[in-house]
């Protein structure tokens, strides 16, 4: 009971602070004395601080100020993208600490040395943000199948893993560069996609939408399927292969073994080919914004065929599972203007469930940062949920 109490008193401080403890316990319905006492735990323990007096309106002495530590627990957040590393912290607030992102050919080097550039940065983002803050918990983000069985990616294709305990393999290049207190911390991976869906479901500001199909682009193409305000990962954590979903079904053969997958015409490859940018390295997706800004027209032909597939796949999703709405994120998010007309299009010709309206299909604002946010949010927030675990390590 003291444990979901503790848990109780922190999401009322997170959600509505700074708050009194009067504050507190009007609005959990605990008496004052169980909050100064549960108050002055989670202080203890480096989750809440004071502010100072807190204005109420009412008569009397005023109560004292709380809020979430800005200087406490912190979430690390870690990502393998095929052409970049990231990491970044976060503090219970969710406010951003520390970022950093650096240019990687992650294609066909070893996992291991992909993974030791990626505890090297990690290094660097913790030293960045202490002695304010320490990190509670680590967020790993890849472009890959991640299944049930924790620390593990069953398949990344575009990275060339299969069965790769990518977790241990972390731990174990955090100690070779000298980060042994990162190494013990807990950690968690999954895809980079879901990780981005969670992004836009907390820091995204849709209203409280809790329903939304939240699509993004990397090398691949992946999809989070949020559903009554929860990721929806399927019976062994899958969901969401969009790119694998036919819209052409005697189209081009695919690597997965399939024909006339979405990514062979909407995943990067496809879409440099089309614009004629296959040869060119670097950040395609900045390279092809500027082009289609200029109005190249190569460009902007490959980006209408790319926004006319997602249209007919994302149809199929929509008649399926009924979303509020449709958020294009990650590197989509950025060449929404070129994508949206032929993803409209589509949508309003295929769903059949309701009258497709505009407005159901936004552009995330949160883009390329979602899957990282995503992954040192969700140390944070799992803190806030459960104090009571967070003290007793």
């Amino acid at each position: 009971m003291r444990r979901q109490n503790l848990a109780l008193v922190l999401r009322e401080v997170a959600a509505a602070g700074p708050l009194s403890r009067a504050d507190v316990a009007a609005a959990s319905g605990l008496t004052r004395a169980a909050v100064s006492s549960l108050v002055e735990e989670l202080i203890g323990s480096g989750l809440l601080a004071e502010l100072g007096p807190a204005p109420s309106g009412r008569v009397g002495r005023p109560g004292t100020a709380l809020t979430l530590n800005p200087q406490g627990p912190a979430g690390l957040g870690a990502e393998v993208g095929v052409e970049h590393l990231a990491a970044c912290a976060v503090d219970l607030r969710g406010e951003v600490r520390a970022w950093r992102r650096v240019a990687a050919d992650n294609r066909t080097r070893p996992a291991a040395e992909t993974l030791a550039d990626l505890a090297a940065l990690l290094r660097t983002v913790a030293a960045e943000v202490a002695p304010e803050l320490h990190p509670a918990g680590l967020g790993l983000a890849v472009p890959g199948l991640v299944g049930v069985q924790a620390g593990l990616v069953q398949r990344a294709a575009n990275l060339g893993w299969s069965g790769l305990p990518v977790i241990a393999v972390l731990r174990s290049q955090l100690r070779a560069v000298g980060a042994p207190e990162l190494a013990a911390l807990p950690a968690e991976v999954d895809n980079e996609a879901n990780l981005g869906g969670l992004a836009e479901l907390w820091l995204g500001g849709h209203d409280g939408a809790e329903d939304f199909v939240h699509i993004s682009a990397e090398a691949g193409i992946g999809a989070a399927l949020i559903v009554a305000g929860r990721l929806f990962r399927g019976a062994r954590g899958f969901a969401g292969e969009l790119g694998h979903v036919p819209v052409e079904p005697e189209g081009p053969p695919c690597p997965c073994g399939a024909r006339g997958c979405l990514e062979q015409y909407a995943g990067e490859r496809a879409v440099r080919r089309a614009a004629g940018t296959a040869a060119v390295g670097g950040d395609w997706v900045g390279l092809l914004t500027e082009r289609a800004a200029a109005g190249d027209r190569a460009v902007l032909a490959a980006l209408e065929r790319a926004g006319t597939a997602l249209g007919t796949a994302v149809a199929g999703a929509v008649n399926l599972i009924d979303p509020a709405a449709v958020i294009l994120g990650g590197g989509y998010a950025e060449l929404g203007e070129w994508l949206l007309p032929g993803m409209h299009r589509e949508l309003a010709a295929r769903v059949t469930v309701r009258p497709w309206s505009p407005e159901w299909l936004a552009v995330s604002s949160l883009g390329r940062r979602g899957p990282l946010l995503g992954a040192a949010t969700g140390v944070v927030r799992a803190i806030v949920e459960d104090p009571g675990r967070f003290a007793a390590r």
